[in-house]
């Protein structure tokens, strides 16, 4: 696991889940700190400088959501949210605000350890080249250098991912993807949970559709997954 070793700054004020955390962290290889809310949380982010965050979103004071949302004016580092089961809402939020994946609480430590090195290896893969530095379909255009996408001349809020997702299905128009398939190939994992693709594939589709609750670009094959029909032939 070499290449999966990194500095983890863990945020919760449930002290034991800090501690339960952070010995199957330990246990994998990565070097943890910890903090009790988000103003610590902060302060020792902008201390050590760690690798990826795991952070909970319902903290008193400062949330996770905003801690999320400060972290990202200053920097990509991977964040992985930990969320209430039901908390629907809130995990909408934190991937809106840029994070890079969630996991459901209760949950196993060993599985999100898993998670961390997964995301970790991910970012620390190599971006393949763009297959083409532009992808158009009619009045929606994606420039792969600048990272930056426009529908109508007005630019997109698109988070990293949701820019991921978009040009993955751009260069691969017509064809239909499971939720697995796109968990693989946009978000480089072999293993997830697949509601990632479900909600980020809802908050692409209220950025680009006309009628979000009527897809034309990203369509739902029943039984299958997604596909993107191109308006433009």
């Amino acid at each position: 696991m070499n290449d999966q070793v990194g500095r983890v700054l863990v945020v919760d004020d449930d002290e034991t889940v800090r501690d339960v955390v952070r010995r199957y962290l330990e246990v994998a290889g990565f070097t943890v700190d910890m903090a009790g809310d988000g103003a610590e949380g902060l302060a020792k982010f902008a201390a050590h400088e760690p690798d990826l965050v795991v952070l909970d979103v319902m903290m008193p004071g400062i949330t996770g959501l905003e801690v999320c949302k400060r972290l990202r004016q200053i920097s990509q580092v991977p964040i992985v949210m930990l969320t209430a089961l039901g908390e629907e809402e809130n995990r909408i939020a934190g991937l809106q605000l840029g994070a890079d994946d969630y996991v459901t609480k209760p949950f196993s430590p060993r599985e999100l350890a898993l998670r961390v090195a997964s995301v970790l290896r991910r970012v620390r893969m190599p971006r393949p080249a763009p297959v083409a530095a532009e992808l158009v379909d009619g009045d929606l255009c994606l420039q792969m250098t600048a990272r930056t996408a426009t529908l109508a001349g007005r630019e997109l809020p698109l988070t990293t991912r949701e820019f991921d997702l978009l040009a993955f299905f751009l260069a691969h128009p017509g064809a239909a993807y499971s939720r697995a398939d796109l968990l693989e190939k946009v978000w480089g994992w072999d293993f997830g949970d697949q509601s990632t693709v479900t909600v980020h594939v809802r908050r692409l589709r209220e950025k680009i559709e006309r009628d979000p609750a009527k897809p034309v670009r990203v369509a739902t094959v029943w039984g299958v997954g997604y596909r993107y029909d191109r308006e433009s032939q």
